[in-house]
């Protein structure tokens, strides 16, 4: 090949290129399904740098902002997850043992206990969207304010949870749950029913979207 031919290949390499970082964005604005902005700390995959610890001063600023002052962080969480209207200019995003909490430029964490671990689950019939880390302020489901039968088996066969939940305002149902287990969560509603497996480990997902009622 000569000089003239290598040089026309060359736009086409580029342009390649182009295409494969576009594809590859494109993928990853797809993973923030649940997230109102690109920066939403609910949207990290797992192995990503956790959130730095800061004064408990700040975190406090964030949850007044919230209308959580003084509360626990199991209450902040549940609080959160079953409010009617939402901040959604703060991100509060559920990990394995932390709330991570951020407000602008400002980002904290409070601990969660060290015993339970949080899993919001978004059945569906029809739409859905992906998550991993469920986003308490923006992440929202399909059936708000319907009803569903719920049960979580441990894999010893133990019954964690059994009975009637009604959906939250954002579409998602939350249970705390043993750490590091694992199990299956079936949801039935109306004849139809979604069967899942379920960890809670340290790398587990808190947003479970993926239950479609059939």
């Amino acid at each position: 090949m000569n000089q003239q031919q290598l040089s026309a290949h060359r736009p086409t390499r580029s342009r390649r290129r182009l295409a494969w970082v576009a594809a590859g964005m494109a993928s990853l604005v797809l993973v923030a399904g649940c997230a109102s902005g690109a920066d939403d700390p609910g949207t990290a995959a797992p192995g990503a740098p956790a959130a730095a610890a800061v004064a408990g001063s700040e975190a406090e600023a964030i949850l007044a902002k919230l209308g959580m002052s003084g509360r626990s962080a199991t209450d902040v969480v549940t609080g959160l997850d079953q409010a009617t209207d939402r901040n959604k200019d703060i991100f509060a995003s559920v990990r394995y043992d932390k709330l991570v909490l951020k407000d602008g430029g400002t980002e904290t964490e409070v601990a969660l206990p060290g015993d339970k671990f949080y899993l919001s689950v978004a059945p569906y019939v029809n739409q859905t969207h992906d998550c991993f880390y469920h986003s308490l302020t923006t992440c929202t489901g399909e059936l708000a304010g319907q009803d569903v039968d719920v049960k979580i088996v441990d894999s010893a066969g133990k019954t964690l949870v059994e009975g009637p939940q009604k959906i939250y305002a954002n579409g998602f149902v939350g249970f705390w749950l043993p750490r590091d287990i694992k199990g299956t969560i079936t949801v039935t509603q109306a004849g139809r029913t979604a069967t899942s497996a379920i960890s809670t480990d340290k790398e587990a997902a808190t947003c479970l979207a993926t239950l479609k009622l059939i």
